[in-house]
């Protein structure tokens, strides 16, 4: 029997979530020494698939899939982590598996670590074998040499820089005997250019000894430099596949985003408002932000009051960097000007203080205090900020629990918080109605400016639409100026006046909703327009 083409066959993978199908019929094919990326928007499945291949809990616990996988032409059953590992297939996760306090060694050998009998062992059994730690630094010496990183097997992992990291959990999964197949999930989000470069051209190495990979990434410059062909997902469904060489970023952006646009809410009444180019609330001029994964570069643009402006592009592009760099949340500099005062941006708090309130897109790290109850959340700060919800006790500012549980409850109910009450600690609503309290407690500081950054991230499309609408009627109703930052075009050209497309760091073309898909396609991927190409 001649040798199977393929290292690796899915086909027909079906999978379902409590009722909402996430993968309707995949099929994804790699083969030996093949570059293979696998491509599509935030939410396209490609998260679902890998759980799938690498037998992820996950899966299992959810009622399992429907569909077949081939490992080197032969039917497997991939039930854990465990078995996947067994069959050759490694993972290099986007958050570091690594134990801090141990050695490069160490972390590279966990779990596989090399024993010498002593005399003990003989008596009592192998557990009391020792490490022969100068085999276990030998194999870590060779898998690192592999990877051409430079850096002494000895030392420990705490302190090391990201990229080192990242390039350390490559080392482990080429130490594994047998591996077949490597699966890299976004790899260069939080490297710098040159680690990127690094890591591409490391690839390069590990697929010429026949190890396959698949690259899940958004960056598609590196998709069309190192890859020798791609599979497209969009909305759970398989979109093309193609090989490499036979297509362009546009193309497969075009791929990744081309859908009619579902309008999110329906805006029967009359819009009424008047926007003037002359009214500009914010001026960012030359903004850079060291944010890891989304630096931004140099970004210039004005929102003008009254107006829902969008900021769209890929992961990794800088777009979120904007936002927590207006807020104080990463290092910044550059110019802000916010409702004609000049904004200092080493004070953290001075945006929340001039009336720009931010919901951001880490709900439960920077957004929530998951422990605590839903009013707590929601008051907390405009106690801190505005001093509201605070009563005068001669010396003693205390909360006033009273006004603080009234207001909460008035936002419950207008928000639609699904909930047992204000109580309830936030951490155990779902995604829907924690991204609602997120909200509450933006509009609790009655700010001018609502910044948004990824409103519907890991909700239901219900909620989406409840999120959508509530954003769409603050600003109509309360003309409330909104920037929305979100990787979802269809939530930016469901509700937005104008979109900027950030790529690379900088803004690379302002849009108008009605553009058509094949110039958001192209500004997406950070191509150059030509005259009259918008329609």
């Amino acid at each position: 029997m001649g040798e199977a083409p393929y290292v690796l066959k899915m086909d027909g993978i079906s999978k379902e979530y409590f009722g909402n199908r996430v993968l309707d019929n995949v099929s994804l094919s790699v083969k030996p020494g093949e570059i293979h990326a696998l491509m599509g928007e935030n939410g396209a499945g490609k998260s679902t698939l890998m759980n799938i291949l690498f037998g992820m809990p996950v899966i299992h616990n959810t009622g399992g899939f429907t569909g077949t996988i081939e490992i080197d032409g032969e039917p497997v059953k991939i039930d854990s982590p465990q078995k996947a590992m067994e069959l050759g297939i490694g993972m290099v996760h986007q958050e570091f598996m690594l134990i801090p306090g141990f050695t490069v060694t160490e972390n590279i050998k966990v779990g596989r670590e090399i024993t010498q009998p002593t005399v003990a062992s003989h008596i009592f059994g192998k557990s009391l074998e020792k490490l022969d730690t100068k085999a276990m630094a030998k194999d870590a010496r060779k898998a690192l040499d592999t990877i051409g990183l430079n850096i002494e097997e000895y030392v420990l992992v705490k302190g090391l820089p990201v990229g080192y990291m990242q390039f350390i959990e490559i080392a482990r999964e080429i130490d594994k005997k047998g591996v077949r197949l490597l699966i890299f999930d976004e790899p260069t989000a939080v490297l710098t250019e040159s680690e990127a470069a690094r890591l591409l051209d490391t690839m390069r190495v590990i697929a010429s000894k026949g190890i396959a990979i698949i690259f899940i990434t958004h960056r598609l410059d590196e998709v069309i430099e190192v890859t020798d062909s791609i599979t497209v997902l969009r909305d759970g469904q398989f979109i093309a596949k193609a090989q490499t060489k036979d297509t362009s970023a546009v193309k497969i952006a075009e791929m990744m985003i081309g859908r009619k646009v579902e309008k999110l809410f329906d805006d029967d009444k009359p819009d009424t408002r008047t926007l003037s180019d002359d009214d500009v609330i914010l001026s960012l001029r030359n903004l850079k932000v060291d944010m890891p994964g989304e630096k931004v570069r140099d970004v210039s643009l004005n929102v003008r009051r009254g107006e829902v402006f969008g900021i769209g592009g890929l992961a990794g592009q800088g777009k979120l960097g904007i936002p927590n760099g207006i807020m104080g949340l990463c290092p910044a500099e550059g110019e802000v000007i916010f409702d004609g005062k000049p904004l200092d941006l080493k004070k953290l708090g001075e945006a929340l203080r001039l009336g720009i309130a931010f919901v951001s897109e880490d709900r439960r790290g920077v957004g929530l205090l998951l422990d605590d109850s839903i009013e707590q959340n929601i008051v907390f700060s405009a106690m801190q900020v505005n001093g509201k919800f605070l009563k005068n006790y001669g010396i003693a500012k205390l909360y006033d629990g009273k006004a603080g549980r009234a207001h909460a409850n008035e936002m419950i109910r207008e928000l639609d918080i699904r909930c047992t009450g204000p109580t309830q600690a936030a951490g155990s609503l779902s995604g829907g109605n924690q991204q609602k309290v997120c909200i509450a407690r933006a509009l609790t500081l009655s700010p001018k400016l609502l910044i948004v950054s990824e409103p519907t991230r890991g909700i239901d499309i219900g909620a989406k639409k409840l999120v959508i609408e509530l954003l769409a009627k603050l600003n109509r109703e309360q003309g409330m100026t909104v920037i929305m930052v979100s990787s979802e075009l269809t939530e930016l050209r469901s509700l937005c006046d104008r979109i900027a497309i950030v790529s690379e760091g900088v803004v690379h073309r302002i849009m108008r909703p009605d553009d058509s898909d094949a110039a958001f396609g192209l500004a997406m991927s950070g191509a150059k327009m030509e005259g009259g190409a918008e329609q």
